[in-house]
């Protein structure tokens, strides 16, 4: 969450920042944020001229006792009985205002970065693109319809058992899947130097708070409320909060890990042609690196992690281009954020296929993950960054669509081929 002490003393940056994801009622909320601040201040400076006068006046009750002054030590007994009174109102008080400038802070997103562009999805910018389209000589399929010709996808059996959006992949498309996994989470670990890790797939409500998936999108998150936990939406979540609560020694950081998790999401909004298939589905495989930094390391960082999700699409021989995603379309907690999409021919669209965020220290404060920067110093707030290495479903998409032969099969990326067993799925 945003930096109190941010908002009340940079007051117009951070207004002209969240000014740009185009939302006015986000300003409303920094209004009333300031309201309560300064409440909450002239509550603390009563509270504690309270707390200094009854640590005045105690021990005269004692030493008028001793005196024999009796008649005086009761008047300071009432006047300590009403301070009381007053300090336990104004503490009462005091917590409530607290509370609820938490309650606004844990609700009003993270502000973009200086470089990010005002506006909405439309002025999203194309940072660059690699690859050549294919040239097809016969009417390219989309991979609903590759899928099941070759027995390797199976939509009904999935709604059958789940309903609509969990596919069942098959056969060799289960192998592709699992073979993809392999592919990703060793070339990261391997050669981007990343820690594997293989975490729950299960997380509870402080961790979804921690990322800021609660309480903003927990109509989107699967519950399950007898055990106070969520299915995880990504990786992002428990990976991160791996440190939650945590002060790291210097040389701790940076920490760079990726995790295989399964993927949950409700996807609420979702409708028509974009639940077709594997575009957007309810359940997916995912691939997620997670970084935490030293602020001052934080933005190389990012163009780091992006590279590294490219390198995935460029190994796969997948056309792709990188956008600059505007403020207005930032996700909640996210500072900056690439999206990497890939080329569907059969579909004829780009699917994102990665999103790769820097969070600053927004994420950080929420959790309580902070690291010293040399031994002894005051702990700092790291700053997170994840980014997807990448989602499977739509990487499965854009492989079927590209590699497709006029007979129906497909060929199998070089890369894949020691983990697939095969270079052409039939």
């Amino acid at each position: 969450m945003l930096d109190l002490r941010q908002v009340r003393e940079e007051t117009e940056l951070v207004r002209e920042r969240l000014g740009r994801r185009g939302n006015p009622e986000l300003l409303v909320m920094l209004d009333r944020v300031l309201e309560l601040d300064a409440d909450r201040r002239e509550l603390i400076a009563e509270v504690d001229a309270l707390r200094a006068r009854r640590n005045e006046v105690s021990p005269r009750v004692g030493e008028l006792k001793k005196a024999g002054r009796h008649e005086e030590a009761e008047g300071v007994i009432a006047e300590m009985r009403d301070l009381g009174e007053r300090l336990a109102q104004g503490e009462s008080r005091l917590g409530e205002v607290e509370s609820a400038i938490r309650e606004l802070l844990l609700r009003i997103p993270n502000l973009p970065e200086e470089d990010v562009p005002a506006g909405g999805a439309e002025e999203n910018r194309v940072v660059r693109e690699w690859g050549e389209e294919r040239r097809f000589d016969f009417e390219p399929k989309p991979h609903w319809d590759l899928g099941e010709a070759l027995g390797i996808l199976d939509f009904p059996r999935g709604a059958k058992v789940a309903g609509s959006g969990f596919p069942v992949f098959v056969g060799m498309g289960a192998r592709l899947e699992r073979a993809l996994i392999n592919f990703m989470m060793d070339l990261h670990a391997r050669e981007h130097g990343y820690t594997e890790v293989w975490p729950p797939f299960l997380v509870n409500h402080r961790a979804a708070l921690g990322t800021g998936h609660l309480p903003k999108f927990g109509e989107d998150m699967y519950e399950v409320p007898e055990d106070g936990l969520f299915l995880v939406p990504t990786a992002e979540v428990p990976v991160t909060n791996l440190h939650a609560d945590e002060i790291l020694e210097p040389d701790a950081v940076p920490i760079r890990y990726v995790a295989y998790t399964p993927c949950f999401r409700r996807e609420a909004g979702a409708h028509g042609k974009e639940t077709r298939g594997l575009i957007r589905v309810h359940q997916f495989d995912k691939v997620e690196l997670v970084r935490f930094e030293r602020p001052e390391d934080s933005r190389r960082a990012l163009e780091e992690l992006t590279g590294h999700a490219e390198t995935v699409l460029r190994l796969l021989g997948l056309r792709y281009r990188v956008l600059l995603l505007a403020a207005g379309d930032l996700g909640f907690s996210n500072a900056k954020t690439y999206d990497l999409e890939v080329w569907a021919p059969g579909a004829g669209r780009w699917l994102e296929v990665s999103s790769c965020s820097l969070y600053t220290d927004y994420q950080a404060r929420r959790a309580g993950i902070r690291f010293r920067p040399e031994a002894g110093a005051r702990p700092q707030y790291v700053h997170t960054l994840n980014g997807s290495g990448l989602a499977l479903a739509r990487v499965v998409v854009a492989i079927l669509e590209n590699y497709q032969e006029a007979d129906g099969t497909i060929r199998v990326p070089e890369a894949l081929r020691p983990y697939l067993g095969t270079d052409r799925i039939a």
